[in-house]
């Protein structure tokens, strides 16, 4: 299992369309409206990273009023 913090920049007045889309996409845990560089932070989980891409790239960065994401791995140290 793969998972990782997605962190998306909206267009002005975006956050919470665009946070409501994004939590009916399977694999995502939690999508969160935030203040400061980023609007939406979203909590996704995978079976392996080529999942965690497709879910990223045809999920997330598909839905309309997404300026741009950025992709942490979770790592266990």
């Amino acid at each position: 299992m793969v998972e990782a913090y997605v962190l998306i920049q909206t267009e002005v007045g975006k956050a919470k369309v665009v946070a409501d889309r994004v939590r009916a996409i399977d694999g995502i845990t939690s999508a969160d409206d935030v203040t400061g560089p980023y609007d939406v932070i979203v909590r996704a989980e995978a079976s392996d990273v080529d999942q965690l891409g497709r879910l990223v790239v045809a999920g997330i960065q598909s839905i309309g009023g997404i300026t741009r994401t950025l992709t942490c791995p979770i790592v266990n140290l």
